[in-house]
């Protein structure tokens, strides 16, 4: 009787709870108030700007977790399969904006705040951005996030929650310094921290095996060190949708808050290093792996994520079907973004077997239909290797298991009848001094699916990266290329024109990118064409006031945007740009009367802290721009610009005003890129070569609306053997006259030398990266540009038809493809959002 009464109490609470919380312009303020008051704990003569953006933050949190609650419970009846999406880099970027959006509450939120005389683009400003990524790799899952929840698709994210993210760019007389990216100053509003979600995570210590109570031979891990991975969520809604998805961030946590053996016997100073050594596992993102602690810490971070989130994915399955393990695969899926997280496979396989008591065989077919593995790169230094001997140590008993999966994986190779040459490329372990565990080859051996991310770096993994693979496994290679959420990258970034293609063709759209299609009869619409130019020129003018305060340039807003912002590396060749804007400026010192088309040419990147030579591209870049932009018989006409500190929330204003994209890379070396498709998204034209995704945008735009230069990867295959650098610049005036200022100090008589090596590399060290094939066509591709450019109108309906047709570059399309061909994950049945119209952004 008394446990009927309790229940029929908890039932009324239960009830409570599960009422939908309103959003209306009344309710909103009201618990914004609140919220100010006790959570942001602000008297009125205390209030600043910031204490707005946090309380602001707290109330639309509050709206996330209900519909996030309901979306668990739905999972739950629903029994669907839950995917994980692992990923070591989700570059997430400022929340607010993009959640109001998603909700549809941006208009009322936009009242509220008027109301009491705030300003929302103000509020904005306020939040820092999450720097939980370094580049692409965590843009594309923070835009996959994005595209499951709209899509009512049951998938979570799973990464790290670094204290300090991708470092602060500062740029002192032209060199990139770095400083700490504390974006945890002021706390996090969005997080929910998780107390009752903690998982021990093992390191070093020893395996043995042990005969249990029924006579079998077993296995465990007596480990010499003990963390606690903590969870905190955040919450991501989908657009016009009750679902909200999580990423769940995990920090590290000494397993003991303090070690009071330690203490008791006076040693104090012990206790605190204890402590602080186990926190610090995830306290920056990408330690320096350029000495052997960095390299032992950044394993330590991708088996911190991978042991937290199996561990909670079968915490999950088992409270929801119990120990059922035949079922396991029907409940849980796991993607692995890149290599980093492959050591999933063995910490799966390692529970199932050790723990669980699951029989080799079994488990090993369970994980094989668990996992699938995304390949993002060609480039053989980034597919990841780890020293055994640290790995060893690091993770006895999963060298154990990767030792049994190696070893009967190479055995049914040999049935099949691999050769010793296949045989030691489909290893796991790669022999020589040292021997080394190859992910990328565990990942492909331990799932169902191996997905490239463009038609061409697909085709590339099918007959170079893994092609031993190919051979053995021709269905498990699959293409998904890459795709944005331009619910953030137009919608949300770019309102103006947002506003503009929903006055055209309605706000369809919004839901279903393809449908930009129908702005293809606009194209040549005159008074379209002029509304169309006046928010460039908006858009322009406003990265121009970004550009003034940051770089001291003034940029002539009729001149043509010419944009190349993304990660500073050599195969994306931000040098050869460069390079070509010096030979710009070389023809018009010798011919001041040339005609030559206004440009801006803008660039931002962050070079990794290690890579000295990319650093020195950005140096060079800061050099060319200073003798330029001081030069008054070309500085009406040429000007040249870096933004620091590249970020997602400067992306937001840099795509919208840019007018030319440059999508530069050497051909086959760029798996996708996305920044492509954020420039075609905003009505940017693409100069580019045909590699990654250029292909995929050459064909849906159609070659008049694209500019393609450059050798292919079969034409550079060709000359690869015989490439003479050397020859092709002194038999080349305009490449050498270029190479000679380089080389003799003409941006750079404060600093002798200081380009000598990058000259040498490309002359003398072989040129990898083939700039010197490419120049001249590279050149008279920029020519061609200029002079199209002083068209209004063709250009004009240029820019409306890249962005008509970008709508295969949506990410929910890739989302769909994933979701149907590898994840076999249905969307939840949820009831429609409860907005009235005239409240939706």
């Amino acid at each position: 009787m008394q446990d009927a009464e309790k229940l029929a109490k908890q039932q009324k609470l239960w009830n409570l709870m599960d009422q939908d919380m309103r959003i209306d312009l009344d309710s909103l303020t009201r618990a914004f108030a609140h919220h100010l008051e006790y959570n942001v704990c602000k008297y009125r003569e205390s209030i600043k700007g910031g204490d707005i953006y946090q309380a602001l933050a707290f109330t639309v949190r509050d709206f996330l977790i209900d519909r996030f609650n309901e979306t668990q419970r739905e999972i739950r009846e629903q029994k669907a399969r839950r995917v994980y999406y692992l990923s070591m880099e989700f570059l997430m970027g400022k929340l607010l904006e993009t959640n109001l959006v998603n909700l549809g509450v941006k208009a009322i939120v936009e009242q509220s705040l008027a109301q009491i005389g705030y300003d929302l683009q103000e509020i904005v400003k306020y939040e820092p951005d999450a720097g939980l990524g370094n580049g692409g790799l965590g843009r594309l899952a923070a835009c996959f996030l994005d595209s499951v929840s709209a899509m009512n698709l049951p998938v979570s994210g799973a990464s790290i929650r670094y204290e300090f993210g991708i470092f602060n760019q500062n740029i002192i007389n032209g060199h990139q310094k770095e400083s700490p990216d504390n974006w945890l100053t002021h706390g996090n509003p969005w997080e929910i921290r998780r107390d009752d979600i903690m998982y021990p995570v093992h390191f070093y210590g020893q395996a043995e095996q042990f005969v249990d109570a029924r006579g079998h031979v077993r296995h465990r891990w007596i480990p010499g060190e003990t963390i606690m991975a903590q969870a905190y969520d955040l919450l991501v809604p989908g657009y016009d949708t009750r679902m909200v998805n999580n990423l769940r961030l995990w920090a590290s946590r000494a397993s003991d808050e303090f070690n009071f053996e330690y203490f008791n016997h006076g040693d104090y100073i012990r206790a605190v290093e204890d402590k602080q050594r186990s926190e610090s596992i995830s306290k920056v993102l990408y330690p320096n792996e350029n000495i052997q602690q960095g390299k032992e810490l950044r394993l330590k971070q991708e088996y911190l994520l991978v042991s937290a989130t199996v561990q909670d994915a079968l915490a999950t399955f088992i409270a929801e079907e119990g120990e059922n393990f035949d079922r396991l695969s029907e409940r849980v899926f796991m993607q692995l973004n890149d290599t980093h997280p492959a050591l999933a496979v063995s910490e799966l396989m390692r529970l199932l077997v050790d723990r669980y008591s699951i029989n080799w065989e079994a488990a090993w077919e369970l994980t094989t239909r668990v996992f699938a593995y995304t390949n993002h790169t060609v480039l053989p230094e980034a597919l990841e290797k780890w020293d055994l001997g640290m790995f060893e140590n690091l993770l006895p008993r999963h060298i154990q298991i990767i030792y049994e999966i190696n070893s009967r994986f190479l055995n049914e190779m040999r049935e099949r009848g691999a050769n010793p040459d296949e045989l030691q490329r489909l290893s796991i372990i790669e022999e020589g001094a040292p021997r080394r565990v190859r992910m990328a080859n565990l990942a492909f051996v331990g799932s169902s699916a191996v997905n490239g991310v463009a038609a061409l770096h697909t085709e590339i993994i099918k007959n170079n990266t893994f092609a031993h693979f190919h051979k053995f496994f021709p269905e498990r290679i699959q293409n998904k290329t890459n795709g944005i959420t331009h619910r953030r990258w137009i919608v949300s970034s770019n309102p103006e024109l947002s506003a503009l293609i929903s006055e055209a063709i309605g706000i369809e759209w919004i839901k279903d990118l393809a449908k930009l299609r129908d702005l293809d009869a606009l194209a040549h619409d005159s008074a379209f064409q002029e509304k169309w130019r006046q928010i460039k020129r908006l858009n322009k003018e406003k990265l121009g006031h970004i550009l003034q305060f940051e770089c001291g340039i003034n940029p002539d807003p009729d001149s043509l945007f010419d944009i190349q912002v993304k990660r500073i590396h050599e195969y994306k060749r931000q040098h050869l740009n460069i390079l070509r804007v010096i030979a710009d400026y070389q023809a018009m010192k010798a011919n001041p009367d040339r005609e030559y088309t206004p440009r801006t040419v803008i660039f931002a990147g962050k070079a990794a802290p290690g890579y000295l030579r990319a650093k020195n591209i950005i140096k060079l870049i800061h050099s060319v721009a200073d003798i330029i932009n001081h030069d008054p018989e070309v500085s009406d006409r040429l000007k040249v610009a870096f933004l620091p500190n590249y970020r997602v929330s400067l992306a937001e204003r840099i795509f919208p005003a840019a007018e030319l994209s440059e999508q530069i890379s050497t051909a086959g070396m760029e798996a996708s890129g996305t920044g492509n498709m954020k420039f075609m998204l905003n009505g940017a034209l693409t100069v580019g070569t045909l590699d990654g995704a250029n292909i995929e945008i050459k064909e849906e735009v159609g070659d008049e609306n694209i500019y393609i230069f450059g050798k292919t990867v079969e034409e550079l295959d060709l000359i690869r053997a015989g490439y003479d650098p050397l020859r092709i610049c002194n038999q080349t005036p305009p490449i050498k006259q270029v190479m000679d200022a380089l080389y003799g100090n003409y941006f750079n008589l404060n600093e002798p030398g200081l380009f000598h090596e990058l000259h040498q590399t490309l002359l003398f060290g072989g040129d990898y990266y083939f700039l010197m094939a490419d120049f001249m066509d590279y050149v008279a591709i920029q020519e061609q540009i200029g002079t199209d450019y002083r068209n209004k109108a063709d250009w004009t309906a240029k820019s409306i038809y890249n962005t008509a047709r970008s709508g295969k570059f949506s990410s929910d399309r890739t989302i769909g493809q994933y979701a149907a061909e590898i994840w076999h994950t249905r969307p939840i049945h949820l009831s429609p959002p409860r907005i009235s119209a005239h409240h939706k952004a």
